[in-house]
């Protein structure tokens, strides 16, 4: 029986010649498409080639870094296997920079959104004067990163910076404050001056979000009577999930690769309270001259970054199935 269920199953003479036809014929196939296409092949191979070299082989040299104590004004580069991702998993300056990027992300992310919806509610509405407004509010967003942590490092300054003389002439604080280094004030300063330069693409983004609704279903509550509130909150903001999605995602991975003002600001002081991981990762590279640990510091950020964005398109596709 088992013989005869053996044959019944077994492929005819013919088909495994056919099959080697078929796929002989699939690759002629393949060659002429792209041969017929060649010119197209052509004009993306520039894009291609820098892709290669800028991206993929210098991922590929980055990860060869780090199995190697490569350190760029010596010239042994020793060989030293995966040492640099115990020394990793070992420092506590890397556990602190990481709770240090939390503490950021947490804080700056939700205040960003959150003054951006407000400021989209409130521009929405038909007042005069209103593009003004918008363009006032968004020009944080299009000034460079540099420009605006010397304006608020300016701004935070013990001796002559703005907010400690307006804080003193109003009798809030009796002695100016030491902003960028104190450490329990030095964070807070750098999130509210991140809240100001990003708080436009949020109002931006969520005035697109709010242009998109039908204005029928406002009127719907209103003649169900739901106040203004409520029509925020049952009408609104449900229908902003997508948008706020979508700012949440784009906020937090800018904000685990903050650099620019931590670097300008604070320098990751005082005592390594603002030493986000991306600084730690320049300190090791261009201060301890060390490319090896830095890169190994790299791919444990772009892994966190890998896992956080497969569990963002995982939520973006629940939200879209709901």
């Amino acid at each position: 029986m088992s013989t005869a269920v053996a044959q019944r199953n077994a492929p005819a003479p013919d088909q495994e010649p056919g099959r080697a036809r078929a796929r002989k014929s699939g690759r002629r196939s393949l060659g002429r498409r792209i041969w017929r296409e060649r010119s197209a092949y052509l004009f993306i191979a520039p894009g291609m080639i820098i892709f290669s070299v800028f991206t993929l082989a210098a991922l590929a040299f980055a990860f060869y870094l780090t199995f190697h104590r490569w350190s760029i004004i010596e010239p042994d580069k020793p060989y030293v296997g995966t040492q640099n991702y115990e020394d990793m998993i070992h420092d506590e300056r890397f556990v602190t920079s990481i709770l240090n990027t939390i503490y950021f992300t947490g804080a700056s992310v939700p205040l960003t959104m959150i003054i951006g919806l407000c400021l989209a509610l409130l521009l929405n509405q038909p007042l005069r004067g209103r593009a003004i407004f918008r363009t006032a509010y968004y020009l944080p967003v299009v000034t460079p990163f540099v420009v605006s942590s010397l304006l608020w490092k300016w701004l935070y300054n013990g001796d002559y910076g703005l907010f400690n003389y307006y804080l003193v002439k109003g009798h809030i604080i009796d002695e100016p404050l030491l902003w960028l280094s104190d450490k329990d004030l030095a964070m807070p300063a750098v999130v509210l001056m991140t809240v100001w330069s990003g708080v436009g693409f949020s109002m931006v983004i969520y005035l697109a979000g709010l242009q998109a609704i039908p204005h029928e279903l406002y009127e719907s509550a209103k003649l169900d009577g739901a106040g203004t509130l409520q029509r925020i909150r049952h009408v609104t903001i449900p229908l902003l999930r997508p948008t706020t999605l979508f700012l949440l995602v784009m906020g937090i991975i800018g904000s685990l690769q903050v650099f620019t003002q931590i670097f300008v600001m604070t320098s990751g002081g005082p005592v390594n309270k603002t030493t986000t991981m991306v600084y730690y990762m320049y300190q090791w590279a261009f201060k301890y001259y060390d490319m090896g640990y830095a890169s190994t510091l790299a791919f444990a950020l772009f892994a966190m970054l890998l896992v956080f964005t497969g569990f963002q398109l995982r939520l973006f596709r629940d939200g879209a199935s709901s």
